[in-house]
């Protein structure tokens, strides 16, 4: 593939903003200016360094953030900034896209991504990608609350019980909940229907990934997009 092309693959611009980069002397490979916006590289495991910063050649993007609390999960916020806002330029380019939706005063684990067909499967309900919420409650909880859970709470828009795919107190005001499905405010709407409230929600896992310690709040990093899920 060629130079320009990479870079425009990538979110760096127009063809023409590519093109200048590569004639402004700010793109890299192993410290070496390339200046040939026609020359081919094979992309597959290239890293260019794009304006003094390393780019990673990814045909399609996947990513994990730490949400932090006060974000939007959307492209066009009402209230409060977007995560997106939270990435660099030439990913936002991409249109990549928060991977279902985390409430603005939640935080944790959240998958972004520009590939659509990735976004359907994880979101879908018919494939039942467990997510792992740490909740803060009002009020004490203990096994008794949790068994409660456990066997499944009324919800005003839906005549049948939903259950949670698991349930377990890991503190006087702690439980940690894990979903199948997302409904609107379905943590809080299920602690509120066993009479107590969420003063905290933090996802912590999704799928087979588990949030790393070390990524802070509002920190991002890159996932192969055949990681498994």
């Amino acid at each position: 593939m060629r130079l320009a092309q990479i870079l425009f693959s990538q979110g760096f611009g127009s063809r023409r903003d590519c093109a200048g980069l590569i004639a402004a002397a700010e793109v890299r490979l192993n410290g070496r200016v390339l200046l040939d916006a026609h020359e081919d590289f094979d992309p597959a495991g290239l890293t260019l360094t794009v304006q003094g910063q390393a780019w990673p050649y990814h045909a399609s993007a996947l990513l994990m953030m730490n949400k932090p609390a006060g974000y939007e999960c959307s492209t066009k916020p009402r209230h409060h900034p977007s995560v997106l806002s939270l990435l660099p330029m030439p990913l936002r380019r991409r249109n990549v896209q928060p991977v279902g939706r985390l409430d603005e005063d939640t935080t944790g684990l959240l998958l972004l991504t520009d590939n659509g067909q990735l976004i359907h499967r994880l979101s879908s309900p018919k494939h039942h990608v467990p997510k792992v919420y740490e909740v803060t409650t009002r009020h004490p909880v203990d096994e008794t609350h949790a068994a409660r859970l456990r066997q499944g709470v009324m919800l005003n828009d839906d005549p049948d019980p939903t259950l949670p795919a698991g349930c377990e107190p890991t503190g006087p005001n702690t439980l940690r909940l894990t979903l199948t499905e997302g409904r609107y405010h379905q943590v809080k709407r299920m602690l509120a229907a066993v009479g107590n409230r969420v003063d905290a929600l933090h996802r912590s896992g999704y799928g087979a990934l588990v949030l790393p310690t070390d990524l802070q709040p509002g920190q991002w990093r890159w996932l192969a997009i055949d990681v498994p899920i």
